[in-house]
């Protein structure tokens, strides 16, 4: 991985993200937001825990296909449209990262909102990644 995670001195250990990552040299890639719905853009839950499976799942091939990899991932920012659902999930929600992301935390925002374009979506995520050259 040609990145390196960037912590200030003095500055606890985030948990579940980095502050900073430096990405070195690589191909930048810009992901759309993602959705919990599959490749033929159809929902199969109303459920944030199933919806944040499937659009962790859609990032993931998005950069598989540009011939990156999760640890290629730099910036993440989630929208949520349940807060008090999404704190009550994290234990389920932090599976899912691991088993897709392993250990790797890119820089990541968490953000609340009133609604998403793409009904019945309760999550979206969109990501930048930089892949090595």
């Amino acid at each position: 991985m040609n990145h390196q995670i960037i912590l200030p001195e003095g500055w606890p250990i985030p948990k579940g993200y980095s502050n900073g990552i430096l990405a070195e040299k690589g191909r930048v890639l810009f992901l759309a937001g993602q959705v919990g719905w599959n490749a033929e853009e159809q929902f199969t839950s109303e459920e944030l825990v199933p919806q944040f499976e499937q659009a962790l799942k859609n990032i993931l091939a998005i950069v598989t296909k540009a011939g990156g990899k999760a640890e290629d991932i730099c910036k993440m920012t989630c929208f949520c449209k349940d807060r008090e659902h999404y704190l009550a999930s994290r234990k389920e929600l932090g599976k899912i990262w691991k088993e897709l992301m392993g250990n790797h935390y890119p820089c990541m925002s968490m953000i609340f909102i009133v609604d998403l374009l793409d009904h019945p979506a309760v999550i979206e995520i969109e990501a930048i990644a930089v892949i090595p050259e």
